[in-house]
């Protein structure tokens, strides 16, 4: 059982594994061999996430990040500091844990309105969307929050630059397939998860948090926009949609992008 990315990712993917160790008389046979099927990552190989090493940053907090235009409206005399990130308490650990379905309760209501998001959740919603439509992945620098705020992006911990990490993942040398894949998740449905808690978390896409079996022949299509059939199969063996997620928290904290489980 392997888990596959789309194929249009595999060829890129493979051409990122191959880094400086191949040499470059082989790229004409990988450009030979695009009608072959290109190796899968097998689900062994996929973990469970583990929060970055805590660390000391100065960086602004994401969810004080100003839309566009906002900084304009501040008046030059006025000395109020920004307000800073609520206090007095800790912010929750990760929890990327997909939720368990009781069978005698509902499932999770899925959400494509994005009026019904908190007002920090859409702000940075939409910051992220804006930096992935802008083609430069350096625009995700002050959307990552860091040290113990650090957003997940990695399987197990991160060491070294994030954004790095972000073109290490993208099948291109500038991370634009990366944030096109950022992008396709973020334009999905959406679901609120564990409400009232204090795990309390906003995560796309919804199929995160429904069981694949559920779904319905829109909700299908909806899920092809992301992955491919025979993703699809190899996720209902599995049990679960292990593709990229991400999770914001209601205060507008970008908890996680990641994939697999």
């Amino acid at each position: 059982m392997a888990f596959r990315y789309p194929f249009r990712r595999q060829i890129s993917g493979m051409a990122r594994q191959a880094g400086s160790l191949v040499p470059l008389v082989l790229g004409g046979l990988l450009l030979s061999c695009l009608s072959v099927p290109l190796p899968a990552h097998a689900l062994s190989e996929i973990q469970r996430q583990n929060p970055p090493a805590a660390g000391e940053s100065d960086e602004t907090a994401p969810y004080l990040i100003p839309l566009p235009g906002e900084e304009e409206q501040a008046s030059p005399e006025d000395d109020t500091p920004v307000s800073p990130a609520p206090s007095g308490t800790e912010a929750p650990a990760p929890n990327i844990e997909r939720p368990d379905i009781d069978p005698d309760e509902p499932l999770p209501e899925v959400l494509y309105d994005l009026d019904r998001l908190p007002e920090p959740v859409r702000r940075m919603h939409e910051l992220i969307v804006e930096a992935c439509r802008s083609g430069d992945v350096e625009k995700l620098r002050p959307l990552l929050g860091t040290g113990d705020d650090g957003t997940q992006i990695s399987l197990g911990g991160l060491e070294g630059d994030p954004i790095d990490f972000l073109r290490e993942l993208s099948g291109d040398d500038e991370g634009q397939e990366i944030l096109a894949i950022l992008l396709e998740v973020l334009e999905a449905g959406f679901v609120h998860l564990n409400q009232g808690d204090p795990s309390e978390i906003y995560v796309w896409p919804y199929f995160f948090a429904l069981p694949l079996d559920k779904l319905d022949a829109r909700q299908r299509v909806e899920l092809f926009t992301l992955v491919t059939a025979g993703d699809y199969q190899d996720m209902k063996t599995f049990g679960a949609y292990i593709f990229y997620r991400v999770g914001i928290t209601p205060e507008g904290r970008w908890l996680f992008f990641v994939a697999g489980d």
